[in-house]
């Protein structure tokens, strides 16, 4: 995913670097590879969207933005359909699609095609799905809650992000295997600890 960001210069910014504070900045950040583009270069991001709008107020391009790459939301979980969020235990088995060494879908854009039941987080199913990691953007905001510091929206700087997002303990790059040829007995003995709904 490669993010644009649309920054109009604010008015004490232009005065002193001489730019006109109507002129448009336009920068591009990327977190994940290309092949899991979803074309957001098409569409630039509005300044703070994620704090000035509501989550139903995003564009496709935003609400996509969200996303920290993390992976989480893609491993073999555990779930008490009657306390979601207390009750999920994460294993560290993924979906076929996912590669492993990245942390990345495959085949993001069209993972539905591979993955029919792969299910798309949206607005209206977010509420259900409160089992999502406690680092997610998009449970984080839909609380009320900010966004990770390490967030991509915040740094707009990949490396940065990456690298504290390692720090910090979040992310599936190099700890999941994939569900391909595994038992469902043997999915059950691999719950980790280290997603926190």
């Amino acid at each position: 995913m490669t993010i644009n960001f649309l920054n109009k210069n604010d008015e004490q910014s232009g005065l002193h670097s001489g730019v006109n504070p109507d002129a448009k900045l336009e920068q591009s950040v990327s977190l994940f590879p290309n092949n899991a583009d979803t074309g957001s270069r098409s569409e630039p991001l509005r300044p703070q969207f994620w704090s000035r709008f509501a989550l139903s107020e995003l564009t496709h391009h935003e609400w996509e933005a969200l996303c920290d790459g993390c992976g989480s939301c893609c491993l073999i979980k555990y779930i008490d359909d009657d306390d979601a969020e207390a009750l999920v235990e994460y294993t560290d088995v993924t979906c076929q699609l996912m590669d492993c060494a990245t942390g990345h879908c495959q085949h993001y854009a069209t993972r539905q095609e591979y993955v029919p039941d792969c299910i798309q987080l949206t607005m209206e199913n977010l509420p259900n799905m409160m089992w999502l990691p406690s680092h997610c953007a998009y449970k984080r905001l839909y609380k009320g809650q900010k966004l990770p510091s390490w967030h991509l929206l915040l740094t707009q700087d990949a490396v940065v992000t990456q690298h504290e997002m390692r720090a910090a303990n979040v992310g599936v790059a190099g700890r999941c295997v994939s569900e391909i040829g595994m038992s469902d007995e043997e999915m059950e003995t691999r719950v980790v600890n280290w997603v926190n709904p």
